[in-house]
């Protein structure tokens, strides 16, 4: 049964309306509008109370930059969310980039609920968890909150710095931080006869590695499947497979889990979306996902 999921615990997060390739959302208590590809049919809201909501706006230069302007230019380009849920509670910083990104991912709340649910479950008192593709570390200051001796990897260092500030702003520590290619890194977990009880996957569709490394999901997630599911640990693990991809779909995880690892317990598939508290729903891509217990 394919599911549709959507966060259920943020205060400081919440999408108003989407439409016309932009959505309208709000992170804490600013307020911003931003290109998004998916949003094709027609805003639910007027532009009069877009214009009039919206603290800032990003307008796009190319297709992969832009700049932010504001209604008011004292507002500040960094600042703080808190997210929380039954188990953890983490604290984020946000920043306006040139690339439209402000650090988060919101619909990732899902994925984080899961990561701290399966790590109370397990019997290992410290059970290690590998981020791998890791960004900003929402989901590695989840794991780490929730107890686990935690592993983050991502190709880009400035994003490693930004998820090191997010752990001292967590009040958390001890986490392992990696500037590295996935898949390499993988590899060498695999000849160290390494072994994780939870690994997360959120992979681009395009990607480079600190040394040039290229990354392109359909050419490079069979091979990533497969290495890392031989890092589980077989008594208790839990695995995360999120792709942001307009060519993938739930079935095509699922089939890649299933062949990758065909002893699979406990296996959901969906699509994670963002309500819009004007009626609406956001598609923000395909996940998998199974715990041993």
């Amino acid at each position: 049964m394919i599911q549709l999921l959507s966060p259920r615990h943020w205060k400081d997060y919440e999408l108003l309306d989407c439409g016309d390739f932009e959505k309208l959302e709000r992170f804490g208590n600013v307020v911003m509008i931003r290109p998004e590809p998916q949003a094709v049919w027609k805003k639910i809201l007027s532009e009069q109370e877009w214009k009039k909501a919206a603290h800032i706006t990003f307008r796009g230069r190319s297709a992969t930059s832009g700049e932010w302007v504001k209604k008011t230019p004292s507002l500040p380009d960094r600042w703080h969310v808190t997210y929380g849920n039954e188990d953890v509670s983490i604290k984020l910083r946000l920043a306006l980039t040139s690339f439209k990104h402000v650090g988060l991912f919101p619909e990732q709340a899902v994925n984080w609920d899961y990561i701290s649910s399966s790590i109370k479950k397990f019997r290992t008192p410290q059970p290690k968890v590998l981020n791998l593709f890791a960004y900003t570390g929402g989901a590695t200051m989840v794991a780490r909150a929730a107890g686990a001796d935690t592993t983050h990897v991502d190709s880009i260092r400035q994003v490693v710095t930004w998820a090191n500030e997010n752990q001292e702003l967590s009040g958390l520590k001890d986490i392992r931080w990696l500037v590295e290619d996935a898949l390499k890194f993988v590899k060498r977990e695999l000849k160290r006869g390494k072994k994780y009880n939870g690994i997360i996957l959120d992979p681009p569709a395009y990607g480079h590695g600190p040394n040039g490394e290229k990354w392109k999901l359909e050419d490079h997630i069979q091979e990533m499947m497969q290495d890392v599911v031989q890092l589980l640990d077989e008594k208790e693990h839990f695995l995360i497979l999120n792709t942001y991809s307009l060519g993938f779909s739930s079935v095509i995880v699922e089939n890649l889990i299933r062949t990758s690892f065909p002893a699979v317990k406990n296996l959901e598939t969906g699509e994670l979306f963002l309500q819009a508290t004007s009626g609406v729903k956001l598609p923000l891509g395909v996940f998998g996902k199974f715990c041993s217990v």
